[in-house]
């Protein structure tokens, strides 16, 4: 599965899921927490089940956060409907992921879902707490990815996001730089905020292509809409792919630990990054997830 776009569904509106399995997206995600009223807690962890096992191993749910109510009914009703990845949102430390893993393995052992099939995302800066310890390497195979969540973080600061001109209030921006250094050094993806506004393209496009430079592997999306041009933004260039297989077919297995390539030198650094164009490029077997 790749992750460059990932559209949010809420779990209890069947025809928004199937609009949004239908979609394009390259992941969907089916929503227990914002997007769902309390009192359709149950009804819709439900939902979401019945659509879990119409396509099992396909779709992500954000389940409630860690400490609250609903988190170990979600947990029980989720898991054994064998979803592709638990979406934890509100993560305050690596020790929230250590907990959910574990709990995770449990439910697999009990329902027969093959171990270890149930992947997790993290929302990793929704509050300030959680900026204390980002340091998620090594703490569970299960992580595929640490998700940016601006507008959650901006409340608890108190803050608007995004100044007029839509760059992000410093605070916000600073929490965005640590996301990617954490995703880096956990080796899993980097996920960008969602963008608030299905009705401004312009401000979509600009977002998302600083996101793309900045070495965000894709975006959480809230419409449709944005899907066309999340996608576009985080799929690398013809020209971009065949650099990196040249890349590949200079240093990989070679011996050689630096390469000439259309007059400049390049080297192991340049052999990483090709291979993580490669596994966010068409038709590659490279799997983000």
């Amino acid at each position: 599965m790749r992750l460059r776009s990932l559209l949010f569904a809420p779990a209890d509106a069947p025809r928004k899921v199937e609009k949004a399995v239908a979609s394009g997206a390259d992941a969907v995600i089916l929503d227990l927490e914002d997007s769902v009223a309390p009192a359709a807690k149950a009804a819709a962890r439900t939902e979401a089940a019945a659509a879990l096992r119409a396509r099992p191993g396909t779709l992500i749910v954000r389940i409630n956060p860690r400490g609250t109510a609903p988190y170990l009914d979600d947990l029980a009703a989720i898991v054994p409907a064998h979803p592709a990845a638990i979406l934890l949102p509100k993560c305050t430390a690596p020790a929230d992921l250590l907990m959910l893993s574990g709990q995770i393995d449990v439910l697999e052992a009990a329902s027969g879902v093959p171990a270890g099939a149930v992947g997790v995302l993290l929302l990793a800066t929704e509050t300030a707490d959680s900026l204390k310890d980002m340091d998620y390497a090594g703490v569970s195979p299960r992580l595929r990815a640490l998700c940016f969540g601006a507008e959650d973080l901006s409340a608890d600061l108190g803050i608007t996001p995004r100044r007029s001109d839509g760059s992000l209030a410093a605070p916000v921006a600073a929490a965005r730089d640590r996301l990617l250094i954490a995703a880096a050094a956990a080796g899993v993806a980097a996920i960008d905020t969602p963008f608030p506004d299905p009705r401004d393209p312009a401000g979509l496009q600009a977002e998302t292509a600083a996101a793309a430079a900045d070495g965000f592997s894709g975006k959480l999306c809230i419409h449709p809409g944005q899907l066309e041009a999340v996608t576009a933004a985080f799929t690398p260039s013809p020209e971009r792919v065949a650099w990196a297989h040249e890349v590949v077919r200079l240093l990989d297995g070679s011996g050689a630990g630096v390469a000439v390539l259309d007059g400049r030198m390049i080297d192991i650094a340049h052999l990483k990054l090709a291979r993580r164009v490669l596994a966010t490029a068409p038709d590659e077997a490279g799997d983000r997830s």
